[in-house]
């Protein structure tokens, strides 16, 4: 009986670890990653999930590490990008997605690797942002992604030259 409770503990906890896989990959730019051909509100809530995500991120790797740039400063860029949105789902009447980017941090080991991350982090909001101005949009929401994928742009080289010290 107790070989039994082990092995339904074992697959349970298997399930969990792919469940929680899963969700990851379905989150902010990964999440639009696997969206053929995604709805507007689709595309605000991927958009913001990277938003969230991108500043739990930076706030983790600011507590490991300290107040170091260009964390620092994008930490705060991530906050104004999050407000950008917002108001979009007001106006079109889809319900704001609670902030669960904490949930999905994957923690760097040390500050090459956190720069690693970002970059690739910068990358994947770039795409994601390239793949939704594909798309027939308003103009509020397309103003809205083109200056984020610009802003993504711009941090996208203050972290590949924050990795190049390393």
């Amino acid at each position: 009986m107790k070989k039994k409770f082990t092995v339904i503990l074992l697959l349970f906890g298997m399930l969990a670890l792919c469940y929680n896989v899963y969700a990851v990959e379905l989150y902010g730019a990964k999440g639009a990653e696997q969206s053929d051909d995604p709805t507007l509100e689709q595309m605000l809530v991927y958009a913001i999930q990277d938003e969230y995500l991108a500043h739990a991120e930076y706030e983790y790797i600011i507590n490991q590490y300290g107040s170091i740039r260009p964390f620092s400063n994008i930490i705060k860029a991530e906050e104004t990008h999050i407000a950008m949105l917002k108001p979009l789902f007001e106006k079109y009447g889809f319900k704001l997605p609670e902030d669960k980017g904490g949930d999905h941090v994957l923690v760097p080991k040390d500050l090459r690797q956190a720069f690693e991350a970002g970059v690739q982090a910068e990358i994947d909001n770039i795409a994601m942002y390239e793949k939704f101005l594909s798309k027939n949009l308003a103009d509020d929401v397309r103003s809205a992604f083109q200056m984020l994928k610009n802003a993504s742009e711009n941090h996208l080289r203050a972290f590949q030259n924050g990795l190049s010290r390393y």
